[in-house]
Protein backbone atom coordinates (compact mmCIF):
# COMPACT_ATOMS: atom_id res chain seq x y z
CA UNK A 1 0.00 0.00 0.00
CA UNK A 2 1.57 3.39 -1.40
CA UNK A 3 1.77 6.19 1.56
CA UNK A 4 1.48 8.58 -1.24
CA UNK A 5 -1.09 9.47 -4.47
CA UNK A 6 0.13 11.85 -7.12
CA UNK A 7 -3.13 14.05 -7.94
CA UNK A 8 -3.31 14.55 -11.55
CA UNK A 9 -0.50 12.52 -12.30
CA UNK A 10 2.22 15.44 -11.24
CA UNK A 11 1.40 16.52 -8.03
CA UNK A 12 2.96 14.32 -5.24
CA UNK A 13 1.13 14.23 -1.59
CA UNK A 14 0.99 12.04 0.92
CA UNK A 15 -2.52 10.18 1.10
CA UNK A 16 -3.58 11.40 4.41
CA UNK A 17 -4.26 14.86 4.56
CA UNK A 18 -6.13 17.39 7.03
CA UNK A 19 -9.50 18.65 6.64
CA UNK A 20 -8.80 22.52 8.18
CA UNK A 21 -12.89 22.96 8.40
CA UNK A 22 -13.10 22.14 11.87
CA UNK A 23 -10.16 24.97 12.96
CA UNK A 24 -11.58 28.23 15.12
CA UNK A 25 -10.75 31.40 13.45
CA UNK A 26 -11.98 33.87 16.13
CA UNK A 27 -9.81 35.49 18.17
CA UNK A 28 -8.18 34.27 21.23
CA UNK A 29 -7.15 31.24 22.61
CA UNK A 30 -8.79 28.83 20.80
CA UNK A 31 -7.81 30.62 17.53
CA UNK A 32 -3.97 30.26 18.73
CA UNK A 33 -4.80 26.53 19.73
CA UNK A 34 -5.71 26.48 15.74
CA UNK A 35 -2.72 27.61 14.23
CA UNK A 36 -0.67 25.42 16.20
CA UNK A 37 -2.87 22.77 15.29
CA UNK A 38 -2.38 23.12 11.16
CA UNK A 39 1.90 23.95 12.09
CA UNK A 40 1.97 20.34 14.11
CA UNK A 41 0.16 18.38 11.35
CA UNK A 42 2.70 20.00 8.85
CA UNK A 43 5.63 18.81 11.47
CA UNK A 44 3.65 15.62 11.30
CA UNK A 45 4.35 15.17 7.43
CA UNK A 46 1.21 15.71 6.15
CA UNK A 47 0.98 17.78 2.37
CA UNK A 48 -2.46 18.16 1.88
CA UNK A 49 -4.89 20.29 3.53
CA UNK A 50 -8.39 21.14 2.64
CA UNK A 51 -9.98 24.26 3.02
CA UNK A 52 -12.89 26.18 1.51
CA UNK A 53 -14.46 29.51 0.96
CA UNK A 54 -17.65 28.70 2.48
CA UNK A 55 -15.73 28.07 6.21
CA UNK A 56 -16.28 31.79 7.33
CA UNK A 57 -16.29 33.21 4.41
CA UNK A 58 -12.31 32.72 3.65
CA UNK A 59 -11.45 33.20 7.11
CA UNK A 60 -10.70 29.20 7.46
CA UNK A 61 -8.07 30.37 4.25
CA UNK A 62 -6.40 33.51 5.90
CA UNK A 63 -5.95 31.27 9.04
CA UNK A 64 -4.15 28.94 7.32
CA UNK A 65 -1.83 31.60 5.17
CA UNK A 66 -1.30 32.72 9.19
CA UNK A 67 -0.16 29.67 10.36
CA UNK A 68 1.93 28.35 7.38
CA UNK A 69 3.14 30.64 5.27
CA UNK A 70 5.59 31.07 3.47
CA UNK A 71 4.42 27.45 2.43
CA UNK A 72 6.77 24.52 2.62
CA UNK A 73 8.00 22.98 -0.51
CA UNK A 74 5.90 19.99 -0.93
CA UNK A 75 3.02 21.62 0.61
CA UNK A 76 -0.83 21.32 -0.96
CA UNK A 77 -3.37 23.65 0.20
CA UNK A 78 -6.31 22.93 -1.56
CA UNK A 79 -9.57 25.64 -1.41
CA UNK A 80 -13.28 24.89 -2.89
CA UNK A 81 -15.33 27.64 -4.53
CA UNK A 82 -19.18 27.61 -5.31
CA UNK A 83 -20.94 28.46 -2.14
CA UNK A 84 -21.70 32.42 -0.98
CA UNK A 85 -23.37 34.71 0.84
CA UNK A 86 -26.04 35.41 -2.32
CA UNK A 87 -29.04 34.25 -0.87
CA UNK A 88 -32.25 36.45 -0.21
CA UNK A 89 -31.56 37.20 2.92
CA UNK A 90 -27.54 37.22 2.62
CA UNK A 91 -27.52 33.54 3.65
CA UNK A 92 -24.95 31.26 2.26
CA UNK A 93 -26.47 28.91 -1.14
CA UNK A 94 -25.33 27.12 -4.17
CA UNK A 95 -23.78 30.16 -6.53
CA UNK A 96 -21.84 28.73 -9.37
CA UNK A 97 -22.18 32.04 -11.65
CA UNK A 98 -18.86 32.92 -13.61
CA UNK A 99 -18.62 35.99 -11.89
CA UNK A 100 -18.57 34.28 -8.16
CA UNK A 101 -16.48 31.81 -8.47
CA UNK A 102 -13.66 34.24 -10.01
CA UNK A 103 -14.17 36.36 -7.25
CA UNK A 104 -13.84 33.73 -4.60
CA UNK A 105 -10.70 32.35 -6.48
CA UNK A 106 -9.16 36.09 -6.68
CA UNK A 107 -10.42 36.51 -2.82
CA UNK A 108 -8.70 32.99 -1.80
CA UNK A 109 -5.27 34.02 -3.69
CA UNK A 110 -5.20 36.96 -1.91
CA UNK A 111 -5.94 35.13 1.84
CA UNK A 112 -3.69 32.28 1.24
CA UNK A 113 -0.98 34.93 0.28
CA UNK A 114 0.08 32.62 -3.09
CA UNK A 115 -0.03 33.65 -7.16
CA UNK A 116 -1.87 30.05 -7.47
CA UNK A 117 -4.07 27.46 -6.29
CA UNK A 118 -2.92 24.37 -7.12
CA UNK A 119 -5.60 22.26 -6.60
CA UNK A 120 -9.30 24.13 -6.42
CA UNK A 121 -12.08 22.78 -6.34
CA UNK A 122 -15.95 22.92 -7.05
CA UNK A 123 -17.69 22.79 -3.77
CA UNK A 124 -21.13 21.46 -4.87
CA UNK A 125 -22.92 22.29 -8.81
CA UNK A 126 -25.11 24.35 -8.79
CA UNK A 127 -28.29 23.55 -10.39
CA UNK A 128 -29.19 27.08 -11.37
CA UNK A 129 -26.10 27.30 -13.17
CA UNK A 130 -24.77 25.41 -16.20
CA UNK A 131 -22.32 22.87 -15.34
CA UNK A 132 -20.32 24.42 -18.87
CA UNK A 133 -20.18 27.78 -17.63
CA UNK A 134 -19.53 26.95 -13.63
CA UNK A 135 -16.39 24.63 -15.21
CA UNK A 136 -15.94 27.20 -18.04
CA UNK A 137 -14.97 29.93 -15.33
CA UNK A 138 -12.86 27.29 -13.86
CA UNK A 139 -11.01 26.31 -16.97
CA UNK A 140 -10.36 30.33 -18.27
CA UNK A 141 -9.12 30.72 -14.71
CA UNK A 142 -6.52 27.77 -15.33
CA UNK A 143 -5.42 28.84 -18.42
CA UNK A 144 -4.81 32.19 -16.77
CA UNK A 145 -2.46 30.28 -14.57
CA UNK A 146 -4.27 31.77 -11.26
CA UNK A 147 -5.55 27.75 -10.85
CA UNK A 148 -3.27 24.90 -11.59
CA UNK A 149 -5.78 21.56 -11.53
CA UNK A 150 -9.52 21.49 -11.04
CA UNK A 151 -11.66 19.17 -8.84
CA UNK A 152 -15.36 18.50 -7.98
CA UNK A 153 -16.88 17.71 -4.67
CA UNK A 154 -19.96 16.10 -3.67
CA UNK A 155 -21.26 14.92 -7.31
CA UNK A 156 -22.67 11.95 -9.03
CA UNK A 157 -21.14 9.50 -11.52
CA UNK A 158 -23.46 10.98 -14.47
CA UNK A 159 -22.13 14.35 -12.85
CA UNK A 160 -18.47 13.53 -12.96
CA UNK A 161 -18.55 12.13 -16.31
CA UNK A 162 -20.26 14.83 -17.82
CA UNK A 163 -17.65 17.08 -16.06
CA UNK A 164 -14.78 15.19 -17.49
CA UNK A 165 -16.06 16.60 -21.02
CA UNK A 166 -15.69 20.02 -20.26
CA UNK A 167 -12.25 19.71 -18.41
CA UNK A 168 -9.81 17.76 -17.03
CA UNK A 169 -10.78 16.31 -13.38
CA UNK A 170 -8.16 14.97 -11.21
CA UNK A 171 -9.85 14.89 -7.31
CA UNK A 172 -13.52 14.30 -6.11
CA UNK A 173 -14.73 15.18 -2.51
CA UNK A 174 -17.33 13.35 -1.77
CA UNK A 175 -18.39 12.11 1.53
CA UNK A 176 -17.72 8.57 2.32
CA UNK A 177 -16.56 6.59 5.09
CA UNK A 178 -16.37 2.80 6.62
CA UNK A 179 -20.50 2.84 7.59
CA UNK A 180 -21.39 5.35 4.59
CA UNK A 181 -20.87 4.14 1.03
CA UNK A 182 -23.65 5.51 -0.52
CA UNK A 183 -21.00 6.81 -3.14
CA UNK A 184 -19.21 3.98 -3.61
CA UNK A 185 -20.29 4.34 -7.39
CA UNK A 186 -18.28 7.56 -7.48
CA UNK A 187 -15.29 6.04 -5.83
CA UNK A 188 -14.97 3.28 -7.93
CA UNK A 189 -15.47 5.31 -11.28
CA UNK A 190 -12.53 7.50 -9.96
CA UNK A 191 -10.57 4.54 -9.23
CA UNK A 192 -10.84 3.55 -12.88
CA UNK A 193 -9.89 6.69 -13.99
CA UNK A 194 -6.78 7.64 -11.35
CA UNK A 195 -9.13 10.15 -10.36
CA UNK A 196 -8.23 11.25 -6.38
CA UNK A 197 -10.72 10.75 -4.27
CA UNK A 198 -11.04 12.86 -1.27
CA UNK A 199 -13.70 11.39 1.52
CA UNK A 200 -14.52 14.30 3.60
CA UNK A 201 -16.45 13.27 7.15
CA UNK A 202 -13.84 9.98 6.69
CA UNK A 203 -14.79 8.79 10.00
CA UNK A 204 -18.21 8.51 11.17
CA UNK A 205 -19.98 6.32 13.63
CA UNK A 206 -23.92 4.79 13.29
CA UNK A 207 -26.23 3.13 14.86
CA UNK A 208 -25.90 0.24 13.23
CA UNK A 209 -24.23 -2.10 16.12
CA UNK A 210 -21.01 -2.12 14.15
CA UNK A 211 -19.13 0.17 16.47
CA UNK A 212 -18.14 -3.07 18.17
CA UNK A 213 -16.65 -5.06 15.56
CA UNK A 214 -15.02 -2.19 14.67
CA UNK A 215 -13.26 -1.80 18.24
CA UNK A 216 -12.47 -5.43 17.93
CA UNK A 217 -10.08 -5.11 15.39
CA UNK A 218 -8.57 -1.99 16.73
CA UNK A 219 -8.05 -3.91 19.89
CA UNK A 220 -6.34 -6.58 17.71
CA UNK A 221 -4.06 -3.96 16.52
CA UNK A 222 -2.98 -2.04 19.56
CA UNK A 223 -4.92 1.16 17.67
CA UNK A 224 -7.99 2.89 18.17
CA UNK A 225 -11.36 2.26 16.18
CA UNK A 226 -10.63 6.01 14.61
CA UNK A 227 -7.27 4.79 13.41
CA UNK A 228 -8.87 1.60 12.02
CA UNK A 229 -11.71 3.63 10.01
CA UNK A 230 -8.78 5.43 8.40
CA UNK A 231 -6.52 2.87 7.93
CA UNK A 232 -9.68 0.82 5.88
CA UNK A 233 -10.13 3.86 3.71
CA UNK A 234 -6.69 3.49 2.84
CA UNK A 235 -6.85 0.26 2.19
CA UNK A 236 -9.83 0.37 -0.03
CA UNK A 237 -8.01 1.91 -2.82
CA UNK A 238 -5.14 3.67 -4.11
CA UNK A 239 -6.76 7.01 -5.10
CA UNK A 240 -8.42 7.56 -1.69
CA UNK A 241 -6.83 10.64 0.50
CA UNK A 242 -8.41 10.58 3.39
CA UNK A 243 -8.98 14.09 5.13
CA UNK A 244 -9.94 14.03 8.90
CA UNK A 245 -9.89 17.01 10.43
CA UNK A 246 -9.83 18.35 14.68
CA UNK A 247 -8.74 21.21 17.01
CA UNK A 248 -7.37 19.52 18.85
CA UNK A 249 -3.78 18.09 18.65
CA UNK A 250 -3.95 14.54 20.50
CA UNK A 251 -6.80 14.03 17.86
CA UNK A 252 -4.34 14.65 15.15
CA UNK A 253 -1.82 12.58 15.86
CA UNK A 254 -3.75 10.01 16.72
CA UNK A 255 -5.02 10.36 12.85
CA UNK A 256 -1.26 10.76 11.12
CA UNK A 257 -0.94 7.53 12.67
CA UNK A 258 -3.28 5.79 10.97
CA UNK A 259 -0.41 5.70 7.81
CA UNK A 260 1.14 3.62 9.55
CA UNK A 261 -1.48 0.83 10.27
CA UNK A 262 -1.39 -2.46 8.26
CA UNK A 263 -4.65 -4.48 8.47
CA UNK A 264 -4.73 -7.88 7.64
CA UNK A 265 -6.44 -9.52 4.69
CA UNK A 266 -8.82 -10.83 7.32
CA UNK A 267 -8.92 -8.05 8.83
CA UNK A 268 -10.32 -5.90 6.03
CA UNK A 269 -12.56 -8.68 4.97
CA UNK A 270 -14.65 -8.55 7.94
CA UNK A 271 -14.39 -4.40 8.27
CA UNK A 272 -15.72 -4.82 4.18
CA UNK A 273 -18.78 -6.99 5.13
CA UNK A 274 -19.74 -4.85 7.79
CA UNK A 275 -19.67 -1.45 5.85
CA UNK A 276 -21.27 -3.67 3.52
CA UNK A 277 -24.01 -4.86 6.16
CA UNK A 278 -24.02 -1.13 7.54
CA UNK A 279 -24.76 0.34 4.07
CA UNK A 280 -27.86 -2.35 3.27
CA UNK A 281 -29.12 -1.54 7.02
CA UNK A 282 -29.33 2.29 5.53
CA UNK A 283 -30.67 1.76 2.29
Amino acid sequence: MSSTFRIGGDLDVRRLGFGAMHLPTEPGPDRENALTVARRAVELGVTLIDTAHLYGGGANEELLAEALHPYPEGLLITTKVGVARTGPGGEWKLDGRPEILRDQVRQALRRLRTERIELLQLHRVDPDTPLADQLGALRELQTEGLVGRIGLSEVTVDELERARELVDVVSVQNRYNLLDREHEPVLDACAAAGIAFLPWRPVAWGKTGAEGEIAAVAAELGATPTQVALAWLLHRAPVVLPIPGTARTGHLEENVAAAGLRLTPAQRDRLDRLAEGAQGASG
